[in-house]
């Protein structure tokens, strides 16, 4: 989602804030109406907790919610699901935590909002100026300084005394939340259910709903997968049925990263990760330590590698020490 072709900016209409009303439960706020924001500025921001680039915009949004909150801006994210598990306000309330997020976030999981807007992708964020006009839009990464120059404008214009003469708000990015290394980055973000499953590489394919024990092939080629051991392959995810089950994927990027969790709510289940055949030792992520080992306690995104240059073809592999863990997709940076 780097680079997005999006339909035209189409004129705001009433459903826009008014969609707020369908919102299933909010965090961080008592519900607010189209009524509570009158005469504010209004930034509107989609996402799903697990998408690696709403968590790489995620500082900036953090960063404009709190530098210009006395200006007059108010940040409201709409949490809309892409995942079953993301529907879960639990999980969406420990993600808020986890990112450090503390404006209102409206829990969408009707796609009330979503439809509201007329919305089609995640991150997406619209600007609606002071008499809640929606003004821009922006899908996507990307264009942070014409973003902040535009929440300027509408607050200056809303009247909203030094707007325009602050600099620019600072940035703290940590684990997923750095900025990928687009000039490297060769691998498209993979699912691992069978509806949007692809690149699959075990021999004989993948047989649906069903158990079977799958094997990796001697060789993999860019930007496949396959799996070893026993495994279900459901609509969402590959659901692992014994312990020692593999993942393995041949990527070209600084960061992978896997969204994955227990199948059983209170479980953890460990695992280690090696590339090229090895323990990542410097090259591993925020969720691994250098020997590769590393616990799934939640259902989330974890980052297992952001190795340093230079950046090559590598083999990535992840074996589960227990089963009942579930994966869900891969995704780089």
């Amino acid at each position: 989602m780097h680079t997005l072709t999006a339909k035209p900016f189409r004129p705001s209409g009433a459903s826009d804030l008014g969609s707020l009303g369908g919102a299933t439960a909010w965090l961080n706020s008592p519900p607010l109406t189209a009524r509570d924001l009158q005469g504010k500025v209004v930034l509107v921001d989609f996402w799903t907790y697990t998408c690696i680039n709403w968590l790489r915009t995620v500082p900036y949004v953090r960063a404009w919610a709190a530098g210009y909150r006395e200006r007059g801006l108010v940040v409201v994210g709409v949490h809309t699901p892409e995942f079953t598990f993301e529907e879960d306000i639990d999980n969406v309330r420990m993600a808020v935590q986890a990112r450090g997020i503390t404006y209102p976030i409206a829990i969408d999981n009707n796609r009330a909002i979503w439809s509201g807007f007329g919305n089609h992708y995640w991150p997406a964020l619209y600007f609606i100026d002071a008499a809640g006009r929606v003004c821009d839009h922006h899908f996507g990464e990307g264009n942070y300084e014409e973003s902040e120059s535009r929440i300027r404008q509408l607050l200056a214009a809303a009247g909203r005394d030094g707007a325009t003469d602050r600099h620019s708000v600072s940035i703290e990015a940590r684990g997923p939340e750095v900025g990928a290394d687009w000039g490297s980055l060769q691998s498209p973000e993979t699912y691992l259910g069978h509806h949007k499953a692809e690149n699959f590489a075990s021999p004989g394919g993948a047989t649906v709903n069903r158990r079977h024990v799958y094997a990796v092939p001697t060789r993999l080629r860019l930007n496949q997968w396959a799996l070893a051991g026993e495994w279900t392959v459901k609509s969402e995810a590959a659901v692992l049925n014994a312990a020692g089950g593999r993942i393995a994927f041949r990527f070209h990027a600084r960061d992978l990263h896997l969204i994955m969790g227990p199948s059983e709510r209170r479980g953890t289940v460990g695992f280690r990760v090696l590339i090229d055949g090895q323990p990542p030792g410097a090259g591993h992520g925020s969720d691994v330590e250098d020997s590769g080992q590393g616990t799934v306690t939640e259902q989330r995104l974890y980052q297992l590698i952001r190795q340093s240059e230079p950046i090559a073809d590598r083999q990535f592999e992840i074996e589960f020490l227990d089963s009942g863990v579930e994966a869900f997709a891969f995704t780089f940076g």
